[in-house]
């Protein structure tokens, strides 16, 4: 029996027992007592014929759309509540990635007297950001316009309401995928602050961030997942370049890391870089943020299906696998080139598995996922190790290693491994080259993604340093950023 016809079968009997149908009679004689020398039974009766009107056909064409997630038949304009349930808990999540899993996870990674500077800097992003979004960044990103930005029909959230918009999604309410993407424009630039960590002033990083979405993240988020983008492979036909990116892996991860290398070789070095070891003031606080990260990482992956259905779902395992799979090797690499594997290790490798995982995870199969496990802390191990050694950057918290290095293997292993078993819609509008030509499409997008956040953020630096200027002083960075920008220390040993 088909899934159709177990449907029907099930719609049936539910409106059977509510009394929305005519009860049937069972009309199967009665069984007349055994006896030994009982007679050969008759044939049983057959089963009435059981019709459906049309207005049932429709519910039950509408139920399988709701379970299926396609197009409905009659339920237009209105939300599926499990689907929009997931939907919310994963904004949510995405949220809890920033605030407080992000500045957990960079302000262990920092000295005591810069961990208030991580922690402003975030919650700042969540503010700002969502001013800008509410007033044009979300319509610039999802409004149909250009193939490079939208327009601004949504401005304001105009017409933005808790019917679905089905560009994107069935049965989730648009007032909803709006506030999930939202939280994507938060974690993205705060991502950009590991890279400048200790060393950039508060005034500048808030201007820059504001330029940068508008000049780097908006544009590229269109591109990428508008429905009339331009590198929207999956869904818009006429796209010039049909790239995938699932969760963002050009969007998020390429654009902030990308953007991170540029401004801190701009801004230079820290004071003391090079003669002085900068340890990590608190592991601790960073091992719960990894852990925050981890957790919220599910809404951002497995939430990318827009929806509570098979892709999600796959999203869900791949995200979990490649995780655990970096996660245990990046310490083994660890371990053998330095002696012993690290709490830091374990906590990097977990991030560079979640950030190369993310482009490809509802793309890919399980054994796509381990594939990618393995390459996303081998590949970010020796970026952040070895790379920066021979050129001598400053990426303090190593934001260029795991996320521009790690989102730009992550979009090209995509192109290799994507498959349309676990994901049907590959087959819309790719077809001809998943399996095939696909990472020459991935090629083309990674090279536009990164020339779009270098020279972004090379012309945002130099307009925001002859503005508000970019360093403090030496004396100021010296004394740190907690009381030089927010009159504050993160930490009291004393008390008189």
């Amino acid at each position: 029996m088909n899934l159709r016809s177990k449907l029907v079968a099930c719609w049936v009997l539910t409106l059977s027992l509510l009394g929305a149908t005519a009860s049937f009679a069972d009309t199967a004689p009665a069984a007349a007592p055994a006896t030994a020398t009982a007679a050969p039974a008759a044939p049983a009766a057959a089963a009435p014929a059981t019709t459906v009107d049309s207005a049932t056909l429709v519910r039950i064409a509408d139920l399988e759309a709701y379970i299926t997630n396609s197009a409905p038949t009659k339920l237009t304009g209105v939300p599926g509540p499990g689907h929009n349930a997931w939907m919310m808990a994963s904004a949510a999540l995405v949220l809890f990635m920033t605030l407080p899993g992000l500045f957990l996870f960079y302000g262990g990674l920092v000295r005591t007297k810069n961990v208030l500077s991580v922690i402003a800097q975030c919650f700042c992003c969540a503010g700002m950001i969502t001013i800008l979004w509410w007033a044009f960044g979300y319509s610039f990103t999802f409004a149909h316009g250009s193939p490079f930005l939208g327009g601004l029909s949504f401005a304001f959230l105009k017409g933005v309401t808790s019917a679905p918009n089905t560009d994107y999604a069935y049965w989730v309410s648009h007032n909803v995928f709006s506030m999930y993407q939202l939280m994507f424009a938060i974690i993205t630039p705060a991502l950009i602050i590991g890279a400048i960590a200790e060393r950039m002033k508060y005034s500048a990083i808030m201007l820059f961030i504001l330029g940068w979405m508008l000049v780097v993240y908006f544009p590229l988020a269109h591109m990428v997942w508008g429905a009339d983008g331009f590198m929207n492979g999956v869904w818009n036909a006429a796209a010039k370049i049909k790239a995938i990116d699932f969760a963002g892996g050009t969007v998020v991860h390429m654009s902030s890391g990308w953007s991170a290398l540029v401004l801190c070789l701009i801004l230079g070095k820290r004071v003391g870089f090079g003669n002085k070891h900068f340890a990590p003031h608190s592991l601790t606080l960073t091992a719960i943020g990894t852990g925050m990260l981890w957790v919220g990482w599910y809404g951002f992956n497995a939430g990318s299906a827009v929806a509570s259905d098979v892709v999600a779902a796959n999203a869900f395992m791949t995200t979990t696998l490649a995780t655990a799979v970096a996660c245990a090797v990046w310490p083994m690499m660890e371990w053998i080139f330095k002696g012993k594997p690290t709490v830091l290790g374990f906590c990097s490798g977990a991030v560079a598995g979640l950030v190369v995982i993310t482009p490809a995870t509802g793309f890919v199969n399980s054994t796509g996922a381990v594939i990618i496990g393995v390459l996303a802390a081998v590949i970010p191990f020796l970026a952040v190790t070895k790379l920066k050694a021979i050129f001598k950057y400053d990426d303090a918290l190593d934001t260029f290693g795991v996320h521009g290095v790690g989102g730009t293997l992550g979009a090209l292993l995509t192109g290799f491994l994507a498959t349309a078993d676990v994901n049907a819609n590959l087959n819309t509008n790719l077809k001809g080259i998943v399996g095939n030509t696909l990472w020459i499409e991935q090629l083309k997008a990674i090279g536009l993604t990164i020339a779009f956040a270098v020279i972004g953020a090379t012309v945002l630096a130099f307009i925001v340093k002859v503005i508000v200027g970019l360093r403090p002083s030496h004396d100021e960075e010296l004394q740190g950023l907690d009381f030089i920008d927010h009159g504050e220390a993160g930490y009291h040993y004393s008390e008189e």
